[in-house]
């Protein structure tokens, strides 16, 4: 498979003000997760070339839009970005129902995640 980017996540200090905006300027579909963690998901279209993504509340003044990369194993991903100069941000965390992430740096000190679907995750 791939690596492709499948996902963006826009951190925001007021994330439903967030949502009204990119409601109201691009007519995405946005709607509040309902997994634990405080979440909205982003629908921007069907049909055309694009991605998905959601909104989340900014946890640092750092914090910006995160690309997320699936691939196939997110430890071999990890070891592979810290061979090649990167490092990670946020170790193997479980997304329930969706997969298994890592927020990591690549060495200009861009954040990007990586995910590994897996609905088992727990």
């Amino acid at each position: 498979m791939a690596s492709r980017v499948v996902h963006f996540e826009l951190a925001a200090d007021d994330p439903e003000r967030a949502a009204a905006f990119y409601k109201r300027v691009f007519g995405w579909e946005i709607n509040k997760w309902s997994g634990p963690q405080d979440y909205w998901l982003v629908t921007t279209g069907e049909g055309a070339p694009g991605i998905d993504g959601g909104i989340m509340r900014r946890m640092n003044p750092s914090q910006h839009t995160t690309n997320t990369i699936q691939v196939d194993d997110l430890d071999a991903t990890v070891s592979s970005v810290a061979a090649a100069g990167g490092s990670v941000e946020a170790p193997r965390m479980a997304i329930p129902g969706v997969g298994y992430m890592a927020l990591l740096h690549d060495t200009e000190g861009n954040t990007f995640g990586v995910m590994q679907p897996d609905e088992a995750a727990r």
